[in-house]
């Protein structure tokens, strides 16, 4: 009998019972003041008045008024720049010990984002809301007995002249685990040292046999990879043959609904996926009931965000926001509307887009959903193509053609003509003739989106189709040197990385042939 289990789900259900449904907007309201008074005295406070804001009747109003927004490039090179040369309270009380690293999926050099001792505290704080929230889903006692294999990047961080340390976020938040956690991690402190992602999840692999996990981490990509070689390895048919007690799947990084066809493939019987929305610059949702898979904003730790609508006129062509952008708090959105999310953090990040959207599923509860990145909005002669609408148009193939489609990526490209039309790449084993699936997602794009059809008849003159080996993506990032649990594939990229696309997928055809 799992009496460990049993006490422990007994006492996250007592814990997750005391805590009473927010009151998301008044969270809201209380965490801008406090960022507010605990910043006034920084640099940044002092420049942008912050003690001035907090005399104003509408706080929000001014604090957005007298604030301009800010990207990575924008704050790096007015403000977080200053920490790299030693300075003290430049956009968050005293200095940051963490730098996270994120090249995201568009830069071509790595940020550096400052992580604060109170940002680390909130990852932590809602790391536990993640936990309680358990209480809600139909789990076994014995699944709080087991092992949690969570997969991210190295936790060996890399050790500065200034004895600040740098890493990927998954990275900085492994290597500050909680003592109580400790027993339950895997692959543990030795093999989440290891730099090299190959090498990490060739001694994973090797170890897998003598864990008991209960539950995964990580994204979806990398987790299906790493699932398939312990498959191959021991040669299973499927994972639960060898962890049988495999109960949850913690996604992040990436909307889950893309994989989740190939990734029932490598189990026996169902798991529970449990999104979560972790970045590079805070703990911003996590899934907490089954019922849906939207994500619920964790608005009293640490975060204070505004919602900028998703519209064309409002992102500049590098995908930023432009200054006359109008900016909504929880009270001011409507639900089914996609917005540009923006961030002030107990980091020191203020009016920061950190280049995702959003949209609302149900207001009260603050629950939401990604749709996608302004980077990646396709908009090529109005045609208005989402992440979000691409990934549905994914699932309809799959479905269509009883096949998995594992990565995909697209750009506009212009012919010989002058006239443009959509190259998609599929990461697929699919035998079918490429215009057939071409045609099959032109007209699943026509039906789902009416900006789609109206460009399909005007200047996007047609849909081109390459169908390769799914494995042609990794070896990409590989390439591109983005190797490792915290990389996704650019799903729109421009025209020069296309063109670098194209001549890595020429070459390495025949490998695949």
């Amino acid at each position: 009998m799992a009496i460990i289990g049993e006490v422990i789900k007994g006492a996250i259900k007592i814990a997750g019972s005391l805590i009473e449904e927010k009151d998301h907007v008044k969270a809201q309201q209380k965490t801008l003041i406090k960022l507010l008074k605990t910043a006034q005295s920084t640099d940044f406070g002092k420049y942008y008045k912050f003690s001035e804001i907090l005399n104003q009747n509408n706080i929000h109003k001014s604090f957005i008024n007298k604030i301009p927004y800010f990207d990575y490039d924008k704050i790096n090179k007015e403000w977080w720049s200053k920490m790299h040369e030693g300075k003290t309270n430049v956009t968050w009380p005293g200095e940051s010990k963490y730098f996270a690293l994120s090249s995201g999926t568009t830069g071509k050099e790595s940020k550096r984002i400052p992580i604060s001792k109170a940002m680390l505290d909130a990852i932590t704080k809602a790391g536990l809301k993640q936990v309680l929230s358990l209480k809600n889903f139909d789990l076994s006692a014995d699944f709080f007995q087991k092992d949690i294999l969570m997969l991210g990047s190295s936790t060996n961080l890399n050790q500065r002249n200034d004895n600040k340390l740098e890493g990927e976020i998954s990275g900085i938040t492994a290597a500050n685990i909680p003592f109580w956690f400790q027993s339950y991690y895997k692959p543990g402190e030795e093999i989440s040292k290891i730099d090299d992602w190959d090498k990490r999840v060739e001694h994973i692999v090797k170890h897998a046999k003598t864990w008991d996990v209960g539950a995964l981490s990580g994204i979806p990509s990398w987790i299906e990879l790493m699932l398939e070689e312990i498959i191959e390895y021991y040669n299973l048919n499927h994972i639960h043959e060898i962890w049988p007690n495999l109960q949850v799947y913690t996604s992040g990084g990436v909307a889950f609904g893309p994989y989740e066809k190939s990734f029932e493939a490598l189990t026996g019987k169902t798991v529970q996926v449990i999104d979560t929305y972790l970045a590079s610059e805070g703990y911003i949702a996590t899934q907490v009931r089954p019922e849906t898979h939207a994500m619920q904003l964790n608005t009293d730790n640490g975060i204070y965000f505004e919602f900028v609508p998703f519209q064309t006129e409002y992102i500049d062509e590098n995908g930023a926001l432009k200054p006359n952008a109008p900016s909504f708090n929880l009270d001011e959105v409507e639900k089914g509307n996609d917005y540009v999310l923006v961030m002030s953090t107990v980091a020191g990040a203020w009016r920061y887009m950190i280049g995702d959207t959003i949209q609302f599923t149900d207001i009260e509860r603050a629950e939401i959903k990604i749709t996608g990145r302004t980077k990646f909005f396709l908009n090529t002669v109005g045609s208005q193509l989402s992440v979000n609408k691409m990934d549905d148009a994914m699932r309809e193939l799959e479905q269509q053609f009883n096949t998995e489609i594992r990565e995909y990526t697209i750009a506009a490209v212009k012919d010989e003509h002058g006239d443009f039309y959509h190259h998609w790449y599929l990461g697929t084993m699919l035998n079918r003739k490429p215009i057939e699936v071409a045609q099959a997602l032109d007209d699943s794009l026509k039906n789902a989106n009416k900006n789609y059809k109206v460009a399909r008849t005007k200047a996007l003159k047609g849909v081109k189709v390459d169908m390769i080996n799914p494995e042609l993506f990794y070896d990409w990032n590989a390439h591109q040197k983005k190797k490792g649990g915290q990389v996704k594939m650019e799903r729109v990229m421009g025209e020069e990385k296309f063109r670098e696309w194209r001549e890595f997928v020429s070459s390495k055809r025949p490998k695949y042939s």
